[in-house]
């Protein structure tokens, strides 16, 4: 073998291993993939029952009921459609009524959720008050910023 033909050899298969690794990581990480979903698309959407989602919107107002110790039901809507969850568990601190919030977990109904977890969303302006005591005390907190 010729030292031209040899390194062709080794373009060739470097090639075939790199397509051959992106695709087994796309095909594996289709299989793991969770979508993000608001309601108007989950009630218009292809899903089956007992599928896990994601969905995100806002918690309506008055919709938010603790029915035992630490089970909860409310309604996530996006001003269109609403979906109902269940959650069982400790919500997070940020968890409000009229707040942002992205729910995981099974689909019973095409409209109702029972979620596994519930993340509550902030915007860019929250900071956890440890942080922000911390900050504080080390006076890095009053710099002004231009």
């Amino acid at each position: 073998m010729s030292l031209r033909f040899q390194r062709l050899l080794l373009i060739f298969l470097s090639l075939f291993f790199l397509t051959a690794s992106i695709f087994l990581i796309l095909f594996n990480s289709k299989k793991n993939l969770i979508f993000f979903y608001t309601p108007s698309e989950l009630l218009n959407s292809k899903t089956q029952i007992n599928d896990t989602i994601r969905i995100g919107g806002i918690v309506k107002k008055d919709s938010l009921k603790n029915i035992e110790d630490n089970k909860y039901v409310f309604i996530i809507h996006d001003n269109n459609n609403y979906v109902r969850v269940s959650y069982t568990g400790i919500l997070p601190d940020l968890f409000r009524e009229e707040q942002g919030v992205v729910v995981q977990g099974k689909l019973t109904k095409i409209d109702k959720i029972k979620a596994d977890r519930v993340f509550a969303k902030h915007d860019e302006n929250y900071m956890p008050t440890s942080i922000k005591k911390q900050l504080e005390k080390n006076k890095y907190w009053n710099k002004s910023y231009q």
